[in-house]
């Protein structure tokens, strides 16, 4: 199996700030009970055809893409340890992604290397509070959610996967239009942790059953099943549609990095059809986001699932790159994150006109499935 890694850059984005929420755990209804109102519509600004993004793909000598300098083990933590110079003591770092909110108020993963802790869930919600140690890491453009002088006073993760925070009253102290950005933040960070599928909220102690500024209904804790940078128009129908996670692409400063966007789909299409048609249909006008498909490009057969691998069969328009030769890495990335989004899709098997072997925009050649990464948006900064 191929691992996908690429490295990423910067931001250029106008919100979609439509915003659901809910409190029960059922996926399908959990983004359904809140619409609020939408910036005016920007114009989407499309990638031109011979534009490369500079993505760094490393391959090792068993051919795995990465970088084995910080490939992860099942935990996350790095081959590396950092030695510190007081005291020679040695302390582990791990890449974590952390869920910042960009200067147009989108929710996007950075993956950061960062020092574990006894408890691993206060160790990453530290690097969310804004003036804290993340300070130290956070990518330009970008900034931590939770209100400065805010304090994890504790956390604990029941044997269900429901973890509790127990933040001080600083918590209380974001801005009201910034609620579900917090929210999102925090429920993406703390899941990519094993065994945490839920996140309940106390401050000084108490069991908060409403988030403190706009009254967002937290009762029953807050999933990814509740979306990130929620879009829908007023004519989607809730009851007849589910949510799927889809990745475009924003820049900022000639830098491009990953943004993962919950949209609406037909209840009875196809999940897998679905996310390939909505990325074909690429961002929505209400956004800056960018996607680097080609307008012709069509799906040859319906999407083949087979024990985690899904299969993917594509025009020959996918070859956007090299004059109509390669696959652009950009949306092999968009492609494998947003169908890996799917319950038990694993890896992503691509074709062009049932052709196996695809050759990458980066010099790569494709000829098995694509694992997802262990982490989205790493890179240097």
């Amino acid at each position: 199996m191929r691992r996908l890694k690429g490295k990423l850059g910067w931001l250029l984005t106008i919100v979609t700030a439509i915003t659901l929420t809910a409190c029960g755990s059922d996926p399908v209804n959990d983004i359904d009970d809140v619409l609020k109102d939408i910036d005016p519509p920007q114009q989407i600004e499309y990638m031109e055809e011979d534009e490369e993004v500079s993505l760094e793909v490393m391959e090792d000598e068993n051919g795995t893409i990465g970088d084995p300098a910080t490939d992860l083990d099942a935990d996350g933590i790095t081959d590396q340890e950092e030695v510190e110079e007081k005291g020679g003591t040695v302390s582990e770092s791990v890449m974590r992604e952390l869920y910042l909110m960009d200067r147009n108020g989108l929710v996007a993963p950075q993956t950061l290397t960062i020092p574990t802790g006894e408890n691993e869930v206060e160790k990453v919600v530290e690097y969310l509070v804004n003036g804290g140690p993340v300070t130290e890491v956070l990518p330009s453009g970008f900034q931590a959610v939770l209100p400065s002088g805010t304090e994890i006073l504790g956390a604990e993760v029941s044997s269900d996967g429901i973890v509790t925070i127990d933040f001080s009253e600083e918590f209380s102290d974001y801005h009201p239009n910034q609620e579900l950005q917090v929210l999102q933040a925090l429920t993406w960070t703390v899941t990519q942790l094993s065994d945490v599928n839920r996140l309940m909220i106390k401050v000084e102690g108490e069991q908060l059953e409403m988030m403190p500024q706009n009254g967002t209904p937290i009762a029953s804790g807050y999933t990814r099943a509740h979306g990130i940078n929620l879009e829908m128009s007023d004519q989607t129908d809730l009851v007849n549609t589910n949510s799927v996670v889809l990745y475009f692409l924003s820049e900022n400063e000639g830098r491009t990095y990953y943004v993962p966007v919950t949209r609406r789909v037909p209840a009875q299409e196809d999940v897998y059809q679905a996310v390939v048609g909505e990325l074909l249909k690429g961002p929505s006008m209400l956004t800056a986001l960018l996607s680097d498909f080609d307008s012709n490009v069509q799906l040859v057969e319906e999407p083949r699932f087979s024990n985690g691998t899904l299969t993917v069969n594509f025009s020959k328009e996918l070859l956007n790159k090299n004059e109509g030769t390669a696959l652009s890495e950009d949306v092999l990335n968009m492609l494998v994150l947003s169908l890996t989004e799917q319950e038990n899709v694993e890896n992503v098997s691509l074709l062009v006109d049932s052709e196996e072997t695809i050759e990458v925009s980066t010099g790569e050649t494709l000829s098995t499935p694509v694992n997802r990464p262990n982490t989205v948006n790493t890179g240097e900064y």
